[in-house]
């Protein structure tokens, strides 16, 4: 039995609203650090966005809040 199967792999995820239900969140799996993503909360009705620091790549840009988090699966 190797370690990976004690130890869940760390991924890190985006954590977002659905536009159907308040209380849902959908959770889509990122390649970096949370440390590698900006959040940019939006202001009255602008949309959130997050920002990937290594690419500037905008990854979401929707309703919020939103949470970049890193999980154990």
């Amino acid at each position: 039995m190797s370690q990976t199967e004690f130890l869940p792999f760390p991924t890190t995820i985006l954590r977002a609203p659905v536009w159907y239900d308040n209380d849902v969140r959908e959770d889509r799996s990122l390649p970096n650090m949370p440390g590698d993503y900006k959040v940019t909360p939006g202001v009255g009705n602008e949309r959130w966005t997050v920002t990937c620091l290594k690419t500037q790549e905008v990854v979401y840009n929707g309703i919020g809040p939103v949470q970049v988090l890193r999980t154990q699966t």
